[in-house]
């Protein structure tokens, strides 16, 4: 398995996202399958680039194929690929992914006995079973050793619909198909019912 060169990531955000697809995340003895994402762009209403550089936003204005991971509420690990060019401030969120192997250690990290998709449809269900912490942010995913991304199958069919829990963006952003899964898959997260074949 190769791992995905950094021009790869260096693409608007919306092109990178069902490109993603199919792609595997590793880590320790965990491999994941990306299954569900969600792209963010340059002025737009949802992405954490809307408020500028900060110090919990610079990776996402770093170039294409660093990590950005952040807390949401609190609680829930968020795992990022930042897309497009050094300064642009885009990324995409791994939303849902299907366990490949280390499911052992995948159901230790989130203390859940199973093997139902409820495991890893998710973003902060992805960021537990990989073990990640914000300390994350600004890694290279295209580097070996730590956290990786993985080529892997291109999709035969995508689905495509709004993204979830952004009601405080503007309408045009609210209803933006900004978000993509492999369609036939059970590891998707909820709501199913607003994503329709692409």
């Amino acid at each position: 398995m190769t791992i995905l060169p950094h021009h790869f990531f260096q693409i608007d955000a919306l092109d990178l996202a069902p490109r993603l697809l199919g792609k595997f995340l590793r880590r320790d003895d965990v491999l994941l399958q990306i299954t569900e994402v969600e792209a963010y762009r340059p002025n737009d209403s949802a992405c954490h680039g809307r408020f500028g550089i900060t110090a919990r936003t610079a990776p996402v204005f770093g170039p294409g194929g660093l990590a950005y991971v952040y807390l949401c509420y609190g609680l829930h690990t968020m795992l990022n690929v930042v897309a497009d060019k050094e300064g642009v401030g885009a990324a995409v969120l791994i939303r849902s992914c299907a366990p490949v192997s280390g499911l052992k250690t995948i159901q230790q990290r989130r203390a859940q006995l199973t093997e139902k998709p409820v495991l890893l449809t998710g973003p902060g269900k992805v960021g537990q079973a990989l073990g990640i912490s914000t300390e994350w942010s600004n890694h290279p995913l295209y580097m070996p050793g730590g956290l990786e991304i993985l080529d892997g199958p291109k999709p035969e069919k995508i689905l495509i619909g709004p993204r979830v829990g952004i009601e405080y963006a503007l309408p045009e952003h609210v209803n933006a198909l900004w978000r993509f899964a492999i369609a036939g898959t059970p590891w998707i997260s909820a709501p199913k019912n607003t994503l329709m074949p692409q």
